[in-house]
């Protein structure tokens, strides 16, 4: 689908109508448009409306007109999520071009990410199968004699949904799936600089039979789209996935709205003595520079037993080193550019604060353009940027401890606490550790760079304040209603 663009002279690889409001395709309110260009090499991805409130408005009124009405079928909403699914596994490859496209994540690695959308519609509609009601015994108590009771869970409201770049289309299914499922209507603001994910997504829900009013989605900037949009007095439930700043000043400023919040961490990764050491580096090369460590539980802190040290640094030196680095549309690479290059320099000027306050670079820290080359440090400290901040990039650090409470301690020393991994053959150690890591998730003998589409995921301190996964996000878009009977006569 290309188109010229009269601005440019450059053509676009995807092509839309403009935003997505009320199973329609509109231009912006504003009449300006934003380009999409990958942060890999610059070429112009596709030019999508610029949002203001007033298109934010217009996607609320056809979401509160939706929602008046009632929910649809429950059959309906199923049969939905189903066809969803099997759409979505037929156009994968469209999907993964235009995630790899506009955030540079490899092809490989944005398949991956299609699955897992697929899988995530799936599991909503098992989900939505086993929606029930449960009766309550009120006639245990004089009162309640003669009287019929039973508990319902009933559609919140209207969703604003705001969705963060690194997963374009799965972090969305996560919040559209569960509220289809459900029976909520939704207005999505996409990140601006993966904004194509999203409206394709637009396209393939209105093939599913989605109707118009239900899915919505205003493109624009966070204070444009995403403020009007989550402070509307006619939003009832606000998913926001991104950075805690961000989030938390949503929360503050709607303290009235259920706000749930998915934010970031600096995940880490414990050796223990009694540890496989060979697969935890092998797991780290992995967990720490997959989408060139642009994930809420990228890898980033490993704390590592000081007997293994030595040998676990030259061998997650060798694995990191074997990756390939470059376009992300060729099969071959493993690690492509970060979002931008204002984030690339940050990283760049992290790697290098760390260094001149004594660091080691044990391999990589150069950068080309967006582009950083996967990096190790040792010699770390708690107060360097790289150790106590969210790196969101191709970065990891070293530490050697002493023992597993050393490890524990320093894991926990953090303003996050999202998912923390361990690797040890200590049943006692495992189970010590499950019990002190101040984290959403552990992960035993696996990186912390985990999650199963069906899983609770989220964290706890500055890391968020809910649980995501289609079963969970379902429970938290209801709210409980109670009901009694009294038969008459």
């Amino acid at each position: 689908m290309k188109i010229q663009q009269q601005s440019t002279g450059e053509t676009t690889d995807f092509e839309f109508g403009g935003m997505y409001v009320d199973g329609q395709w509109r231009a912006s309110g504003t009449g300006r448009t934003d380009l999409v260009r990958s942060p890999f090499d610059g070429r112009l991805i596709a030019e999508v409306p610029r949002g203001d409130a007033s298109d934010v408005d217009a996607a609320i009124a056809a979401a509160r007109r939706v929602h008046r009405d009632g929910a649809l079928p429950l059959s309906r909403r199923i049969a939905i999520l189903d066809t969803a699914a099997a759409l979505l596994r037929d156009r994968a490859e469209e999907f993964a071009r235009a995630i790899a496209l506009e955030c540079a994540k490899p092809i490989k690695t944005s398949r991956g990410e299609v699955s897992r959308a697929v899988d995530t519609f799936t599991f909503a509609a098992a989900e939505a199968r086993t929606q029930s009601s449960s009766t309550v015994p009120v006639d245990a108590v004089a009162s309640g004699e003669g009287k019929l009771a039973w508990t319902m869970r009933v559609p919140v409201g209207i969703v604003a949904a705001i969705s963060p770049f690194n997963f374009p289309l799965n972090l969305v299914v996560h919040k559209i799936a569960p509220a289809i499922a459900v029976g909520c209507p939704t207005v999505l603001k996409p990140a601006s600089q993966t904004p194509v994910s999203a409206l394709l997504l637009a396209r393939l829900l209105h093939d599913a039979g989605l109707p118009a009013g239900w899915f919505n989605v205003v493109t624009g900037g966070g204070s444009e789209v995403g403020v009007p949009l989550s402070t509307h007095p006619d939003v009832a439930y606000v998913t926001f996935t991104g950075s805690p700043g961000v989030g938390w000043g949503i929360s503050e400023a709607a303290p009235r709205k259920k706000v749930r919040l998915e934010l970031g961490s600096n995940a880490p990764l414990i050796i223990d003595e009694n540890a496989d050491w060979q697969a935890a580096a092998d797991a780290a090369a992995f967990g720490g520079f997959v989408q060139a460590g642009q994930s809420c539980v990228s890898t980033q802190r490993i704390f590592v037993h000081r007997a293994h040290v030595a040998a676990f640094t030259e061998r997650l030196k060798e694995r990191v080193e074997a990756l390939v680095v470059g376009d992300p549309l060729d099969e071959s690479v493993d690690v492509s550019a970060v979002i931008s290059l204002a984030e690339a320099e940050r990283i760049e000027s992290w790697i290098a604060q760390a260094t001149d306050a004594g660091a080691t670079l044990v391999t990589g820290g150069a950068r080309d353009g967006a582009v950083v080359t996967p990096t190790i440090l040792s010699d770390v400290t708690r107060d360097m940027n790289v150790q106590c901040q969210e790196i969101f990039g191709p970065v990891v650090t070293i530490v050697a401890v002493d023992d597993i409470d050393e490890a524990i301690e320093q894991a926990n020393d953090s303003d996050f606490g999202l998912n923390a991994g361990v690797f040890t053959d200590d049943l006692a150690h495992a189970l010590h550790a499950i019990e002190r890591l101040e984290f959403g998730s552990v992960y035993i003998n696996d990186a912390p760079t985990v999650r199963v589409d069906l899983q609770p995921y989220g964290g706890v301190k500055d890391s968020g304040n809910t649980r995501e996964g289609p079963h969970y996000a379902m429970q938290e878009m209801t709210e409980l209603k109670f009901v009694t009977l009294r038969p008459a006569g």
